[in-house]
């Protein structure tokens, strides 16, 4: 069992050893020693001294042969290849691992030179290497390629350091070598990507740890305008555009210093004076003792990206056409002001404008010419507002105008607002100079006044909308405040419209008849007059509905249904000796003539019912001939052609000329009840109507008057040379039965 190595000073042995002697030391009772006893103890304690010096060179020895094994083994099985060389380049030693990496066994590579295992091309720098190495104290270190027993090769990196000695023949140079041969490969890889990525489409610079440029790629070149040779050896100050602040640049060093890395969007200016944005990375490169080495930044041109973002802005908040702020704007707008009007406690408005005849612009002269009318308007309206007033448009012909910080008594704001109106109104209603000659446009305004959040930004506007639309109705070229009474007429007409819609459907709807008759007295016809009768509002008159289904697309359904029953009646009457004869007149809208496929519907119809076409008339209102009028004259055609009557309807209150009537292939035209009605006791009525009978005797046209209530009415008709009549003077509109009736009872009475 190997003991604790014990070290015995000489006089430390000595007393170990006699504590090993069983007995005490030799002297005679009267404490002198004895010289017999005295020579056999010494003895003793010297044999005993020698056994434990002994012991101890064993336990000595037994730690150097461990220490041995265990250096042997580190120096064997360690990663590294240890070789040590003579001056000659001979291999005097080498581990296991040494052996592994050559590729040969120990024994064969004992006595070799080592120059043996490099190749051929590096076998001068090592000879040159191996010379200087044996000449310094100090250690170094080379990279080789290295060949293999087998014919391999592998990359390796040598570190060398000669052996102490004054004899220099007997130096050594021991050599620990390491297989970098994956290093060199993930370096080369690395190095083959930065390169791969110096040449992309981004501008790159490589700076070192002060700033100075001293390489770009050539995308850089591109983007900036600088060279290679222009650039190398200057900052990235050379392309300072002045627009960032020094704190911006102070933020970007401390971010380098604390992180290694900093990204963000900047604007340069390149060599050619001109700015743009760029996003640039900048990332810090350390050295081998971890300090920086290099910056390397990457930065690619996004002005084409940010314009493209101020696209989308501008297209998402400004109108295309005007650069006008667009609803969306708007809304966010008004919100924000609502919002400020209950910290101030003030006033503020909404205006809601409507061009007047802006389509008729539109139809007649293009769209080119009505996006020059909007475009001045939209000058005009700005003119009339302060600086801190929003215009915006809403598409169309839809202008809305905010103003704030009006007042904080309601009725000076509301005066401001009026008085603000009234100059946009009149600034809208000058003369505009447009490509083919001046137009002029008027505008219907509509007002709704706010303060604090009393409602939603949407049902502000629907307010001032709906004071629009009562502007409109009371003539146009007005000015209307909302009044809450419209907000329940609005109420009225959506419950209204709904029933409408639902009329067609549930056969809540009627046909009448009122009678047509000559001078004599004979019915040679009727008009056709729609009649609802709702089951709980009972009988609707038409002026109610029908001016609600015209602003709707409900005209159409319901023109198509009179239609459809006047020639079922045409067709029923001609069976009969009575009614044959009957001419039925029906009313046609704009919007219904106007759709594309009328003149075969209309064809249709006829077929479908079998009624003969010569027994119906359609009643064409004036407001039709503001249209095209080459395209209204050829739809006119195709109907006559049908073996269909035309009159004109309410004649005299519209647009129409004699150089128009004339074009249109008309049978009759018939004077508006609106002129008859005074035509006893108005004068300008009178002459109106004589005239309105004189131009249809001209052009051939037959004349029949509406709305003839009286016998001196019809009496002046008369005398004028009107001989067709209609009105309440002969019979109201009947149901069909009741119009039979009418015919057996004598209608001349």
């Amino acid at each position: 069992m190997r003991g604790k190595q014990r070290d015995y000073a000489p006089a430390g042995l000595r007393i170990a050893a006699e504590a090993r002697l069983d007995h005490p030391s030799a002297r005679a009772a009267d404490g002198h020693p004895r010289p017999a006893d005295e020579l056999l103890y010494e003895l003793q304690v010297h044999q005993l001294e020698l056994e434990m010096q002994n012991e101890a060179l064993v336990q000595a020895q037994i730690a150097l042969e461990e220490s041995r094994d265990r250096y042997l083994d580190l120096y064997e099985l360690a990663p590294i290849g240890y070789i040590t060389l003579t001056r000659s380049d001979q291999i005097s030693a080498i581990n296991l691992t040494g052996a592994n990496l050559l590729g040969e066994e120990r024994s064969k590579l004992l006595q070799r030179r080592f120059a043996r295992f490099i190749v051929p091309e590096d076998r001068d720098f090592w000879h040159r290497y191996f010379m200087q190495a044996l000449r310094q104290d100090s250690s170094s270190t080379c990279e080789l390629t290295l060949q293999r027993g087998d014919g391999t090769f592998f990359d390796a990196s040598l570190d060398c350091l000669r052996s102490s000695g004054d004899d220099a023949s007997m130096q050594t140079l021991r050599v620990a070598i390491s297989d970098i041969t994956a290093r060199r490969q993930r370096n080369e890889e690395e190095r083959r990507i930065a390169a791969i990525a110096f040449e992309s489409q981004e501008g790159m610079m490589v700076t070192d740890p002060n700033g100075v440029i001293i390489r770009v790629n050539r995308a850089f070149t591109q983007l900036t305008g600088y060279s290679a040779e222009e650039a190398i050896g200057h900052t990235p100050a050379l392309l300072n555009s002045g627009r960032q602040s020094k704190d911006f640049y102070r933020e970007m060093w401390e971010a380098l210093e604390d992180g290694g890395y900093w990204q963000g969007k900047l604007w340069n200016r390149s060599k050619n004076g001109e700015l743009f944005a760029e996003w640039l990375t900048i990332s810090a490169v350390s050295g081998p003792d971890g300090c920086t080495s290099h910056y390397v930044g990457a930065f690619s041109d996004i002005t084409r990206h940010l314009e493209a973002e101020a696209e989308i802005h501008r297209l998402a908040y400004f109108d295309a056409l005007t650069h006008l702020p667009n609803r969306r704007l708007l809304l966010d707008r008004i919100a924000q002001a609502m919002a400020g009007s209950a910290r101030s406690n003030t006033f503020g408005a909404v205006l809601f404008l409507d061009l007047d005849n802006f389509k008729t612009l539109n139809d007649t002269r293009g769209h080119d010419v009505g996006d020059q009318l909007l475009l001045e308007a939209a000058q005009r309206i700005q003119e009339q507002v302060r600086e801190g007033d929003t215009v915006a448009r809403l598409g169309g012909d839809e202008f809305v105008v905010m103003l704030l910080n009006l007042s904080t008594d309601a009725h000076e704001a509301a005066a401001h607002t009026r008085l603000v109106g009234e100059k946009i109104r009149e600034a809208l209603a000058q003369p505009y100079a447009l490509h083919g000659g001046d137009f002029h446009c008027t505008s219907s305004i509509g007002i709704s006044m706010f303060r604090n959040h009393d409602m939603p930004v949407d049902t502000l506007l629907k307010h001032a909308d709906l004071a629009m639309y009562e502007a409109k109705s009371s003539g146009r070229n007005a000015l209307r405040f909302f009044d809450p009474a419209m907000q329940t007429a609005l109420d009225e007409r959506s419950a209204l419209e709904a029933d409408l819609r639902n009329a067609v459907r549930d056969g809540q709807l009627h046909a009448f008849y009122q009678p047509q008759l000559d001078d004599s007295g004979r019915v040679i016809g009727a008009e056709a007059l729609l009649r609802w009768q709702h089951p709980v509002r009972g009988m609707v008159l038409p002026g109610v509905f029908i001016p609600l289904a015209e602003a709707t697309d409900l005209i159409r359904p319901l023109g198509r249904w009179v239609l459809e029953s006047a020639c079922r009646q045409i067709r029923k009457w001609s069976a009969s000796e009575t009614t044959r004869h009957l001419t039925v007149a029906v009313n046609v809208s704009a919007r219904q003539f106007n759709q594309n496929d009328f003149v075969k519907e209309l064809a249709a119809i006829i077929a479908r019912t079998g009624a003969d076409p010569a027994r119906l008339k359609l009643e064409l209102t004036e407001s039709l001939l503001i249209e095209d009028i080459d395209d209204i004259v050829l739809r006119m055609q195709q109907i006559k052609a049908q073996g269909i009557s035309l009159s004109l309807d309410d004649f005299g209150t519209g647009f129409s000329s004699l150089s128009c009537l004339k074009r249109l292939p008309l049978d009759q035209i018939k004077v508006d009840q609106a002129f008859v009605r005074d035509l006893v006791i108005d004068p300008d009525d009178e002459t109106i109507v004589q005239a309105i009978v004189t131009m249809g005797r001209i052009l051939g046209l037959d004349v029949i008057a509406e709305g003839v209530e009286t016998i001196a009415q019809r009496d002046r008709l008369r005398e004028y040379g009107c001989l067709r009549y209609q009105g309440y003077l002969f019979a109201p509109p009947l149901a069909p039965d009741e119009f039979e009736r009418f015919l057996c009872g004598g209608a001349g009475s």
